[in-house]
């Protein structure tokens, strides 16, 4: 089985990068490496484990999601690299299941996430721990049975947590750099790979669990680079990315996204609409389904009420 690598991209949120640390250490098969793409200004203050760590600077002054995914390939060792998000856990069989995997299918593999709620891993958190409290998302499919199962859409990629031999990632040339900031840039590789019929797929096993963290779903705090980057997407291949961000965006009032126009900007984001995406403490995650569902649903009832 090959080689596997770890990659991290990490701005901030050292707690959760210490966890990610520890869940490697107990690994049934240790990485060949551990890689964080730091996207701050200040390198970590990691222990000393039982397999190198390195820290490489990514510069940029919003998020360089793609440039640090490529920084941390081209600075890895193993001939497998796991993609790994800075909020997630992995299990202890994490490695080994994506070197087995890899061995099976040439492609881009998506191993299993759950989510934890708030106060998950304050404390000297276990395995057993986690699995107690841990939720499916309820907005993504879960994996397959048993074994490999290959996804037909190429959107279903979500690049939380996924692995491809060291070979294939670089015989698609990256993850395209334009896209700076957040959101695009995962559905933009899928589509590539779609391009080079390079599968992906979901598999059983390679498990992380999600930390806690607040955060907004529809992502309106990167209102900016969500337009940005879907009319990068669109003047890539011929239409927008982000469809259901954009939706809930123009729902909320926020942009004007008639086809065939640049996307414009009405409004910024007010405390109301902070409100309203944030995730709460009792939520293990946050959905823009949900979001949307309430949105559309004020519709109707503004639309019904009596001039």
């Amino acid at each position: 089985m090959p080689t596997v690598s770890v990659v991290t991209l990490a701005k901030g949120r050292p707690a959760h990068l210490r966890n990610v640390l520890r869940g490697l250490e107990r690994q049934t098969q240790k990485p060949a490496d551990f890689v964080v793409a730091v996207m701050q200004d200040a390198p970590y203050d990691l222990p000393e484990v039982g397999f190198p760590v390195r820290q490489i600077h990514v510069q940029s002054t919003e998020l360089p999601l793609a440039a640090a995914r490529n920084r941390g390939v081209a600075a890895s060792s193993g001939e497998a690299i796991a993609f790994l998000d800075v909020d997630c856990i992995p299990t202890p069989g994490f490695v080994a299941e994506y070197a087995q995997g890899l061995s099976a299918l040439d492609g881009l593999l998506m191993g299993e996430v759950l989510h934890l709620p708030e106060h998950a891993t304050l404390n000297d958190w276990d395995y057993d721990d986690l699995a107690r409290v841990a939720e499916k998302h309820s907005d993504r499919r879960g994996p397959p049975a048993s074994g490999i199962e290959i996804c037909t859409d190429y959107r279903c990629f979500w690049s939380l947590n996924f692995a491809m031999s060291r070979a294939t990632f670089e015989e698609t040339g990256g993850f395209d750099e334009r896209y700076v900031g957040y959101g695009g840039e995962d559905t933009d590789f899928g589509k590539i790979l779609d391009q080079r019929d390079i599968p992906i797929a979901w598999m059983k096993g390679a498990l992380a669990y999600h930390q806690y963290h607040p955060h907004h779903m529809p992502p309106i705090q990167h209102l900016d680079s969500v337009v940005r980057n879907a009319e990068l997407f669109e003047a890539k291949w011929g239409y927008r990315t982000m469809g259901h961000w954009l939706y809930a965006f123009k729902v909320m009032g926020l942009i004007d996204d008639t086809p065939d126009r640049p996307i414009r900007i009405l409004r910024r984001p007010d405390a109301a609409d902070l409100a309203l995406t944030g995730q709460q403490s009792h939520q293990p995650y946050t959905n823009s389904a949900s979001v949307i569902r309430h949105l559309e649903a004020r519709a109707r009832e503004t639309q019904a009420e009596p001039a």
